[in-house]
């Protein structure tokens, strides 16, 4: 079984943010329990279907089949990559 650290911060307005330490990824909620929702949702999006971040993100878009060239808005790309 491998450990997972994950850090909660109660923002000044009331909101959560939580923190994927190994990853660095991170996502906000008005509750705790919110934030950790969101933060298991970025964390899948983030890591390839190994769990493991993917380190070279114009190599995983070949790999899907994106053209890294023809994406010229970066809101075309994934959320995690923008």
């Amino acid at each position: 079984m491998s450990s997972r650290e994950i850090r909660l911060i109660e923002e000044a307005d009331g909101e959560w943010s939580a923190v994927d330490v190994e990853t660095s990824v991170v996502s906000q909620g008005e509750t705790r329990q919110e934030a950790l929702e969101v933060l298991d949702e970025a964390v899948a999006l983030y890591t390839d279907d190994d769990g493991t971040a993917i380190g070279d993100e114009v190599a995983y878009l070949e790999d899907h089949g994106i053209n890294p060239a023809e994406v010229t808005d970066p809101r075309d790309l994934p959320d995690f990559m923008q």
